[in-house]
């Protein structure tokens, strides 16, 4: 047994099969608890060392487990896997006594486990042709197939045809099948070059078909399944071509035409469209009844694909041709599309509804007059021609009432964590988050520390170390931790750590001490006071004198009212406590300032410096910093192509703020930078990750402030980046005026090229115009400079209007676009979107009722050009909405 553990010591591969040769099976055993306890042992030593003895252990392991169960977790743990070059040789050495059943039955087990290389591939692969069982098969196992297929036609250099590998493969028939049922395809599987598509797997299991390797109506059946199940774009081509490479007979396409229906009806618009042209075909052989076609149509034809509707439409018009019986059946179908929201589909079916009206019973042409009150204001004529007295006179149009979300209510902070044990957990779920924890939280873990510190030091240092534990800083030397936080952005770990001890007083006076460069952009100036907050409170949790923080939110918006913040300085004067310098100055800046000259009395009545400052501070009710009204024009670098580094340039509109000498004289030096004055792009910013829910409650009492100097990360949602505007909504919400800056950074927003990104400016909009804090007029005007710089694209802006008009707030919407509209008409040519917003606007007046500004200028003249042009069909339905609304 010694002399086992001193070859696996020292990584002798051959000499272990030997030693284990001699052993019975409670040498084996004993052997195995010598074993284990060196595979922890080794957990610690250097890469080299631990890889060459752990393969030692490794085999010597496998030797000595009876069980193929307790082999395989022997084998497929995640810390035995720290090698290079494989031992699998060695451990199959050490196997070569076991009986086959139990080698089939750890090449099951195995393969059911995590396989990820093709090592382990082929360590299963021999251990079955060892038992003589089949190749058991699982993902990992044709997932690292695959690559093994993928690395066969590159060996020796040159590239071997796919299907030749493939077509060499003892395993084929066992693996494809399973291939096809994997969550997600492999990348080298799903992958298809465009210019040589016939290199590639779809054409060589196309190929392997025709020859009789694979089963035709199985392959088929997988790729059926998976196109009806869904998945990735990738996954989903790849068994299009297969089916396309398949070329499925009539029989076997009419096998399958609930899945083809299926697929039609909700599947992706690829798969749709490869389901509608199965069907139009099988309906052409006659495999369709006229109920099925009706069935299929009814969804179809209400999908937003433009494209798929009018095939469909195309269809029906061919079908009640050919038999005009069939008109019975899908009338009804076709009078549905009468309230689809593309009203190029509701002419088109209204046009086959005059078709099909005759052959249809007196039932279904009244069934479908019915509908035709769902048509738009501008085929309402055409519709009284179709149907004519069967056309019920209209109702009454009642009164227009807009649909906008309730405006968003504050929600308190509510009172500090009453005990130990509940501000554990807050703290807990606090630094899982870390800097993405929403204000609410970090805020209460954060004044919950400083007031359990000063109250019940000893108890709550108890209960954070079992709770915090398993926290990176808990576990390595102090010059480390100090080095990391000085330099990171570790958030309330600072506090929690310098509360444990676990950093130097050194690195929290360091912290501290430490200010905000000249040259900072906007985002490390607000983070900078986020962290000065926290090296602050890092140093309070070492003394516990505070009895809370000064800066502690009343609202989840960040905001303070004045009268808790008078009353918070009252308590400090009452214990002779010393505000913190950095704590308080963020109290000032998120204390709500406007119509509170009584709470600045009854601050000035406390006798306090601080009292004196807030009441100066109240009465002086001025922005941090001033937003200058007029816009700048700035040239920004944009990149175009990581690769090769191209970088152009585009223009931007932005906004400057003038300097506030308070802050700069009277702040601590972590805040002077939102004192100083700045232009657009003084200052060079590099940051990745572009948001933080934490700025706006720094300054949610100065929205305009904040959103100019975020205009330059927002404005480049049009262009290259993502994710700039998901402070928008937030912004919305702040308090002070809603004026240039806000409305010209939702103007970026709606134009933003990500649609997660007009998403969130969507939001802001609703909440801007629940709030009463909208300007159409300026925001339609902001738009309307965006778009002749080019800024913004009209499509963008049209589809952003499409969803915020589809919440319900048309009239708000129709009034942003009114004014964007005319220079956009006014073009010798019109800019390609145009169209999309005429019908975004005129949807919005057939609901709301035409624009209270009057006409459109330009709308008439275009409606007037003639043609069947989108534009041409939009405008005039546009003016005879407006027409309608005022006529």
């Amino acid at each position: 047994m010694t002399t086992l553990l001193d070859a696996v010591r020292e990584g002798r591969m051959d000499d272990i099969r030997p030693r284990l040769a001699r052993l019975d099976r409670g040498g084996r055993k004993a052997a195995l608890d010598e074993l284990k306890v060196l595979r922890k042992e080794a957990r610690g030593w250097r890469w080299g060392e631990r890889t060459r003895v752990r393969k030692a252990i490794l085999v010597a392991g496998a030797g000595c487990h009876t069980g193929a169960a307790a082999c395989a977790t022997w084998l497929g743990a995640r810390d035995m896997r720290d090698w290079v070059h494989s031992p699998y040789p060695w451990v199959l050495e050490v196997l070569g006594d076991r009986e086959p059943d139990w080698l089939a039955d750890l090449a099951r087990r195995l393969a059911a486990r995590a396989v990820e290389s093709d090592a382990e591939y082929r360590l299963v692969e021999e251990l079955a042709r060892r038992a003589g069982c089949p190749l058991p098969v699982s993902d990992g196992m044709v997932r690292a197939w695959a690559e093994r297929v993928n690395s066969a036609r590159w060996q020796g250099g040159a590239e071997k045809p796919l299907i030749d590998v493939l077509r060499a493969d003892a395993h084929l028939d066992v693996l494809v099948p399973h291939l096809l049922t994997l969550p997600e395809l492999p990348s080298v599987v799903a992958w298809v070059d465009s210019g040589s598509p016939a290199g590639y797997w779809p054409a060589a299991l196309a190929a392997l078909v025709a020859e009789g390797r694979l089963d035709r109506a199985a392959l088929l059946d997988s790729c059926t399944a998976r196109l009806l199940r869904g998945g990735k774009h990738t996954d989903l081509r790849f068994c299009l071509l297969v089916v396309r490479g398949l070329g499925p007979t009539p029989e076997e396409e009419a096998a399958r035409v609930a899945d083809w229906m299926a697929m039609a009806a909700d599947g992706p618009s690829p798969v749709a469209g490869h389901a509608q042209e199965v069907l139009v075909r099988l309906d052409a052989q006659g495999a369709l009844s006229v109920r099925q076609l009706a069935e299929v149509s009814g969804a179809v034809l209400f999908r937003t694909e433009k494209k798929l509707v009018r095939a469909q439409l195309v269809h029906l018009g061919k079908v009640l041709r050919r038999d005009p019986a069939a008109a019975e059946g899908l009338l009804p179908v076709i009078a549905d599309v009468f309230g689809h929201p593309d009203t190029d589909a509701q002419e088109r079916a209204l046009k086959l509804a005059a078709r099909a009206l005759r052959a249809a019973s007196p039932e279904v042409r009244e069934e479908a007059a019915g509908m035709a009150s769902l048509l738009a204001p501008v085929h309402r004529e055409a519709a009284r021609a179709v149907f004519g007295e069967l056309l019920e006179d209209a109702p009454g149009i009642a009164a227009y009432e807009e649909v906008l979300p309730p405006p968003p209510a504050p929600r308190p902070l509510g009172p500090s964590a009453a005990s130990v044990a509940e501000l554990t957990e807050e703290v807990t779920a606090a630094l899982l988050r870390s800097d993405q924890a929403d204000v609410t939280a970090f805020e209460r873990a954060l004044d919950g520390l400083i007031r359990h510190v000063h109250t019940g030091r000893e108890e709550l240092i108890t209960a954070l170390e079992s709770a915090l534990a398993g926290q990176w800083w808990t576990s390595v030397p102090t010059e480390d931790a100090d080095r990391r936080m000085l330099r990171g952005r570790d958030g309330l770990h600072i506090v929690a750590a310098s509360l444990l001890g676990r950093i130097s007083r050194r690195a929290v006076h360091d912290g501290q001490t430490r200010g905000t460069a000249a040259g900072s952009c906007s985002h490390a100036a607000l983070d900078a006071i986020v962290y000065a907050r926290l090296w602050e409170a890092a140093a309070g949790v070492r003394t516990g004198r505070l009895p809370y923080l000064l800066a502690t939110p009343t609202w989840h918006t960040g905001a303070i009212d004045a009268p808790e913040l008078v009353e918070r300085l009252r308590g400090y004067r009452a214990l002779g406590v010393k505000a913190g310098p950095v704590d308080f100055a963020q109290a000032l800046l998120r204390v709500r300032r406007t119509g509170e000259e009584e709470a600045a009395e009854r601050a000035a009545a406390l006798g306090t410096a601080e009292g004196d400052r807030l009441a100066e501070w109240l009465r002086a009710d001025q922005p941090v910093a001033t937003v200058l009204p007029r816009h700048v024009e700035t040239d920004v670098p944009v990149a175009r192509d990581w690769l090769r580094q191209t970088v152009t340039t585009v223009r931007r509109v932005l906004l400057s703020t003038d300097g506030n000498r308070l802050v700069q004289h009277r702040f601590p030096r972590s805040f002077h930078w939102l004192g100083s004055p700045h232009a657009p792009l003084d200052h060079r910013c590099y940051h990745w990750v572009v948001e933080s829910p934490h700025w706006t409650a720094i300054l949610p009492e100065d929205g305009e402030t904040l959103a100019t100097w975020l205009l330059p990360t927002v404005a480049s949602c049009v262009e290259e980046q993502r994710g700039t505007t998901w402070l928008l909504p937030a912004l919305a919400e702040t308090g002070g005026p809603a004026a240039g800056a806000i409305h010209l950074a939702l103007a970026y927003g709606l134009g933003a090229r990500d649609a997660e990104d007009r998403l969130a400016a969507v939001d802001a909009l609703l909440v801007l115009a629940s709030r009463g804090r909208l300007d159409a007029g300026m925001l339609g005007g902001e738009l309307a400079q965006l778009i002749q710089r080019e800024s913004v694209k009209p499509g963008r802006l049209a589809d952003a209007a499409r969803t915020a008009a589809g919440t319900g707030a048309y009239g708000t919407v129709l009034s942003v676009l009114v004014p964007v509209l005319p220079a956009l008409l006014a073009r010798e040519r019109a800019p390609r979107g145009l169209s999309d917003l005429l019908a975004v606007a005129a949807e919005c007046a057939e609901h709301s009722g035409p624009p209270k500004t009057g006409p459109v200028p330009g709308l008439a003249e275009t409606a007037a050009r003639g043609g069947t042009t989108q534009l041409v069909r939009q405008a005039i339905r546009l003016e005879t909405a407006c027409r309608a609304g005022t006529g």
